[in-house]
């Protein structure tokens, strides 16, 4: 395979996918995360999509889903102790990381610059781009409250119905020159199994992806979130249903429209080839296995 393979990821099944194809292609991986969920906060500039590839790519992940393995929490529980409203729990180490990224941008880095000090610290091989330099922040209004992602997600349980999305800035910003080089360069582009419209969504809508997707030589394919019918974490469901799409791998498709040249899910479309098998990535023998299903899929559609 001559060139990198790309990934598209923004939570969960993007990151577990990522590490699965860390074990593929080593060195040859780029991942292009999502930064629409970015948020500052206790004084750091928390980039949380980023963060959580970084930390699978580097078997730091907590077995919580989030945050290093083995983090301590005595910041947040001093500030409550001052009276502070932490609704937005983060360990001491994550903190740490924030404050520095925060320190970097302050010092005149791009986002792309302060996270890849940050990835090389922590002993990552693969490449992780923030999707942008520029702000792109996503808000949600739901049930008559308009909220920035984060606090739709932990102060308000993430319940729908989700009446609107706003991808702030996201149409005006232009993706990095790194991204744009990556999927210019790619062997292979894979859109990993997250939320198609708050996870890859503000990817695809900054100025210039798609078209650089359509110019890219590269086969272009999705993983589909559902497993068995089911997503295994967030609000996908509720997502794809204000965007009008079916909760199954025809609504992933119709999401993708014009984006995807396959898709990989375990059930089928008319719509679009599909690799029928199953997406469950439960441990690392399953995130190996879809990485290299995934990869000899588009290798076949090129």
């Amino acid at each position: 395979m001559s060139g990198p393979v790309v990934v598209l990821a923004g939570g969960t099944g993007g990151a577990k996918l990522a590490r699965g194809l860390l074990d593929v292609v080593g060195d040859d991986l780029v991942v292009i995360a999502n930064t629409g969920d970015d948020i500052e906060i206790y004084g750091a500039y928390v980039s949380p999509d980023p963060d959580l590839v970084t930390f699978w790519l580097a078997d730091r992940i907590d077995e919580r889903g989030w945050g290093l393995v083995g983090d301590t929490f005595a910041v947040m529980a001093g500030l409550r102790e001052l009276g502070v409203d932490v609704w937005f729990n983060l360990g001491d180490r994550d903190l740490a990381i924030g404050v520095e990224r925060a320190r970097r941008l302050d010092d005149g880095e791009r986002l792309t610059e302060a996270h890849a000090a940050i990835a090389t610290a922590l002993g990552v091989r693969a490449r992780v781009l923030p999707m942008s330099d520029k702000p792109v922040r996503t808000w949600v209004r739901a049930r008559g409250r308009v909220s920035p992602f984060q606090e739709f997600m932990i102060r308000g349980g993430g319940e729908g119905p989700i009446e609107d999305v706003d991808l702030r800035g996201a149409r005006a910003s232009p993706p990095t020159d790194e991204v744009l080089e990556a999927i210019a360069g790619a062997a292979a582009i894979v859109i990993g199994p997250s939320n198609p419209v708050v996870s890859i969504g503000p990817i695809l809508a900054l100025r210039g992806v798609r078209a650089a997707l359509s110019a890219s030589s590269a086969p272009v394919v999705a993983v589909s979130p559902f497993v068995h019918g089911a997503v295994l974490k967030g609000p996908t469901k509720e997502f794809m249903a204000f965007a009008e799409m079916p909760p199954n791998a025809e609504g992933i498709a119709i999401g993708y429209d014009g984006v995807i040249d396959g898709l990989i899910a375990d059930e089928r479309t008319d719509r679009i080839p599909v690799l029928e098998t199953d997406v469950l990535m439960a441990d690392g023998a399953g995130r190996r296995r879809v990485a290299e299903e995934a990869l000899r899929f588009a290798q076949a559609l090129g």
